[in-house]
């Protein structure tokens, strides 16, 4: 004890003599992220994954200054922090404030929706969309909000900020310490280059790099750097360990209006109806789409006057999410209802739910607000396409010829007849004219959903399980379809909890059978010690019903989409802890 008192006299000695410290940058941003592996620590300087946090600033958007204190949110219990710097932000350092140091008296909130992975780890990256999602979602703002005292919709008006930075909780000098990134460089300059000495893969790597802008703004610059490489203190102070959310931009976002939306490598289909005139294998009409520098052409399109009909092509899109435009033109007579189709492809695996640890806490969930969504859901189609045929009716066309004749041997001497005669050279010819039968398709979509407790964990029964333990899906899809070559399998289905009120975070599930008969489940889970297809349950998920619901669509037809809402449960009584007890060893 007399130790520890000693070297927290001498570190707050230490601190009082550095100097105010002032960054000077410019332009406007967002948030990235990088990092890498950690190295072994040692028993006295040493750092946890998931030992870590975010402070989170009201800010002005006009010149950055905090407009209210900052606060710090963590999964953690941090109670044991010994030393740390109180509640200032980067901005406050740049305008002058001195790093001092604070013994005891740590404060934070766990909040209700768990932060997502924030410094990355030799043994995972922190995702960024995750990260970028968490801090744009409503119910987090609104209780930034209210840790903060601000009115919500003051704070989204568009005259204020957030400010985020990385937290580290760590071991340094056998004392636990709490430290931004900008902290943690301006401590090391006081202690001569001692905390990156010890803490190097942290501090001056992981931690820094877990935020960055990815264009300027509040006169921080945005990091043109790598991402993977240790970087300086005044590299840290000017450019790093900061990400910023703009509510105008980011909480209400432009939405580009489109006309279909398709996943990332999908089989889709696009339809226009085509019209005006009478369309016939005599007069026949072709539709051409051109996609992404390809055109498709429908030729031998039919209908009646005055009629019409849909025309589609099926296509597979591109990997990657982009905004596109499909152009339609007809030749042979008629016009489409659309020459141009706006098209928005997006990628739904971007989002999964972090890393679920065991201390997690929301003590705020309220059951009651999980409420289940109700997509659009269609689960038949029907489509039909115009087959000309010739009624025939055949009419005589008259055509009368003057036949000359001549004199036969009854003539009389004086005859002046010319003996001649009117012969119908005429023929049959056909008016008839086109007539056209409807052929009629359709297609038809049913799935089943079956959510079931996973079989690693010890305790459970077919139905029930105890929280912190893992669950497993399996949907079953069965498309039929009366026109296959117009009709594409079930491609997608996709997974939301109950713990995230059914949004912020979700699971794109992985097609396990493919066809007219799809199967899917989670992905292989990267938390999962045995790399299971599992979704963990979090610890304080309160006993009762536990219910997931999975959206199943992507089945293509002329006629639109086919989709599916599914839901399926299991109950939750008690928790993991429950299944851990300790015990003395028995002598031998």
């Amino acid at each position: 004890m007399k130790r520890f008192k000693l070297w927290v006299l001498t570190f707050l000695l230490i601190v009082s003599t550095l100097a105010p410290m002032t960054v000077h940058a410019e332009g406007e941003g967002n948030i990235d992220n990088g990092g890498g592996g950690l190295g072994e620590g040692t028993d006295t300087n040493y750092w946890n994954t998931g030992d870590e946090g975010v402070r989170v600033t009201v800010v002005s958007a006009s010149d950055g200054s905090a407009v209210t204190a900052s606060i710090d949110l963590t999964n953690r219990n941090p109670s044991d922090i010994k030393v740390h710097f109180g509640k200032v932000c980067k901005s406050d350092y740049r305008g002058g404030a001195g790093l001092s140091a604070k013994v005891g008296g740590y404060d934070y909130y766990v909040p209700a929706q768990s932060l997502p992975k924030i410094i990355p780890t030799s043994s995972g990256s922190a995702s960024l969309a995750a990260i970028k999602s968490y801090f744009t979602d409503e119910q987090v703002i609104r209780s930034i909000a209210g840790y903060v005292g601000m009115d919500y919709d003051t704070l989204i008006g568009g005259d204020y900020k957030l400010l985020l930075e990385p937290i580290a909780y760590v071991t340094f000098e056998g004392v636990r310490t709490a430290f931004t990134a900008t902290e943690a460089a301006m401590y090391n300059q006081v202690r001569g280059g001692m905390v990156r000495k010890k803490l190097t893969s942290l501090t001056h790597k992981n931690l820094p790099l877990a935020m960055f802008l990815e264009t300027s703004d509040l006169g921080y610059p945005a990091w043109s750097g790598g991402k993977n490489q240790k970087v300086s203190d005044d590299e840290i102070i000017g450019s790093l360990g900061l990400g910023i959310v703009r509510f105008n931009e980011v909480i209400t976002p432009e939405v580009i209006a489109a006309d279909y939306e398709y996943r990332v490598n999908t089989d889709v289909v696009t339809a226009v109806t085509v019209s005006g005139g009478q369309s016939d294998p005599d007069h026949p009409v072709s539709v051409t789409f051109r996609i992404l520098g390809r055109s498709y052409t429908v030729n031998n399109v039919y209908y009646p006057e005055d009629g019409q009909q849909l025309v589609w092509v099926k296509w597979h899109t591109p990997s990657t999410e982009q905004h596109i435009t499909i152009s339609v033109s007809v030749s042979g007579g008629g016009s489409p209802s659309k020459g141009t189709i706006t098209v928005n492809i997006v990628d739904l695996d971007k989002n999964p739910p972090p890393n679920p640890v065991a201390d997690d806490r929301n003590d705020s969930y309220n059951a009651g607000n999980a409420i289940v969504p109700a997509n659009p859901q269609k689960t038949s189609a029907s489509w039909s396409v115009w087959r000309p045929w010739w009624k025939e009716k055949w009419v005589w066309h008259s055509d009368w010829e003057w036949k000359t004749g001549s004199h036969t041997e009854d003539c009389p001497e004086d005859c002046e007849s010319s003996h001649g005669y009117w012969e119908d050279e005429g023929e049959y010819v056909d008016e008839g004219w086109w007539e056209y039968s409807l052929d009629r398709y359709s297609a038809s979509l049913s799935a089943t959903m079956n959510l079931s407790t996973d079989e690693k964990s010890p305790t459970a029964t077919e139905t029930t399980i105890k929280s912190g333990y893992g669950v497993n899906i399996s949907v079953n899809a069965s498309a039929s379809t009366s026109q296959s070559s117009a009709t594409t399998p079930p491609q997608t289905a996709v997974s939301y909890f109950p713990e995230f009120y059914y949004k912020t975070y979700w699971r794109l599930l992985e097609r396990t059978r493919s066809g007219y008969h799809a199967g899917f489940e989670f992905q292989n889970n990267h938390y999962s010690t045995y790399n299971r297809r599992t979704h963990f349950t979090p610890i304080w998920m309160p006993d009762g019903t536990y219910t997931v619901y999975t959206y199943l669509l992507d089945c293509w037809t002329p006629d639109g989409m086919l989709s599916v809402n599914l839901t399926d449960s299991v109950q939750i009584s008690g928790d993991l802890w429950d299944d851990w007890h300790i015990a003395p060893q028995k002598v031998r």
